[in-house]
């Protein structure tokens, strides 16, 4: 199974599934506003990309257990899902018959029952006789608006390419899979709260299966964005949001919690709370909401590298037990112990040789506790 792991440890994963005739590329704009909250974690599914390409027809709970069997693999143990299209059945086979695998499941643009026998076997032996080309401009055309069409001719032309890519054998036997697929009676099962998501002008799974999907599933919300069927690859700064309320939450309070838990650690966060009062309640708020809700949440640098820069900061003001906090917070977000040795070596040129040296014996003194602990 072809995947990419991306973010910062102590974060939870979020489990990406593409479309039919897309590969983990078509989520690739929407990674930078989710890594402040998440590991993604994006595959091709089977006979899509780099992913094996095997002779059977598959079926969805094939697909589904090729999720379980990569989440083994990468001792994940629970997951946040999102599934677009096909990736949405899986995320239904994923909610019937593994809920404890999941915190919250995303149905995106898709349905408990997608098309008839009739279109999936004419689009198999289409596609068998003259290639992918026969069918890569009707698929680019219900994917996008036209409007996205006009003003994003580049994405519409990698899209493009990464359709013309598929192997015709793995689509075609996806293309089985989605028709033998039908979960019309058995979303009562789904336990998981579920968000879907759909586009106002989606052609293929239009609203009208969304509102299926929301009525039949125990405890789902509908969210409707003015998009067609690849709503994440038309819309994915709204689209992240989407995700972000709904996994994480709609509040800048309830964003910076997120954040400072997979930052500083639950431990120290529970701490800190344990120890609220009428004089440092305020305060607390303000950091959650300001310093983790607003500011470490943003897209434009990685956790990583911010946690670099913090520690470089506090070297300069000599903030000794702040530094501490977050040499433990640098580690949590992935950053090594020879990065750390270099901010402070750097520190050394700027802040001055006192300055440095202190750093360095701060950041043994957390590892020791590390290790002690």
């Amino acid at each position: 199974m072809n995947y990419k792991l991306e973010g910062t440890p102590n974060s939870p994963v979020l489990i990406f599934s593409n479309s039919l005739g897309s590969t983990m590329d078509m989520w690739e704009e929407l990674v930078p506003y989710l890594l402040p909250y998440f590991r993604v974690l994006r595959y091709d599914t089977r006979g899509h990309g780099g992913s094996p390409v095997t002779t059977e027809p598959y079926t969805i709970e094939q697909l589904g257990q090729d999720v379980i069997d990569l989440m083994d693999h990468l001792s994940i143990e629970k997951a946040f899902f999102c599934g677009l299209s096909m990736g949405g059945l899986i995320g239904q086979w994923l909610g019937i018959h593994r809920p404890e695998r999941f915190y919250k499941i995303v149905l995106s643009n898709t349905g408990a029952k997608i098309g008839d026998d009739e279109r999936w076997n004419t689009r198999i032996s289409t596609i068998s006789e003259h290639g992918m080309e026969s069918i890569v401009d009707a698929s680019i055309d219900r994917w996008f608006t036209d409007n996205f069409k006009a003003t994003n001719p580049e994405r519409v032309a990698q899209t493009h390419e990464m359709f013309l890519s598929s192997p015709v054998l793995g689509y075609s036997n996806c293309c089985a899979a989605i028709r033998d697929a039908d979960f019309r009676e058995d979303l009562s099962k789904l336990t998981v709260k579920t968000l879907v998501i759909t586009g106002d002008q989606d052609l293929v799974t239009n609203v009208e299966h969304a509102e299926f999907l929301v009525n039949q599933i125990q405890d789902a919300e509908l969210k409707i964005l003015p998009a067609r069927h690849l709503a994440a690859t038309e819309l994915p700064e709204e689209y992240s949001e989407a995700l972000i309320d709904f996994f994480v939450g709609e509040s800048t309070f309830e964003r910076g919690m997120h954040v400072r838990r997979t930052v500083l650690g639950n431990a120290h966060v529970d701490r800190a709370n344990s120890k609220i009062n009428e004089l440092n309640g305020d305060f607390q708020e303000f950091i959650s909401n300001y310093a983790w809700g607003e500011i470490w949440t943003r897209p434009g640098l990685s956790k990583p590298n911010r946690s670099l820069i913090t520690l470089a900061m506090l070297i300069a003001l000599n903030r000794e037990a702040e530094f501490k906090m977050h040499v433990k917070a640098a580690f949590n977000n992935g950053v090594s112990l020879d990065e750390i040795k270099e901010v402070i070596m750097q520190a050394s040129l700027y802040c001055g040789l006192p300055a440095a040296n202190e750093a360095l014996h701060k950041t043994e003194e957390v590892l020791k506790e590390i290790i002690g602990g």
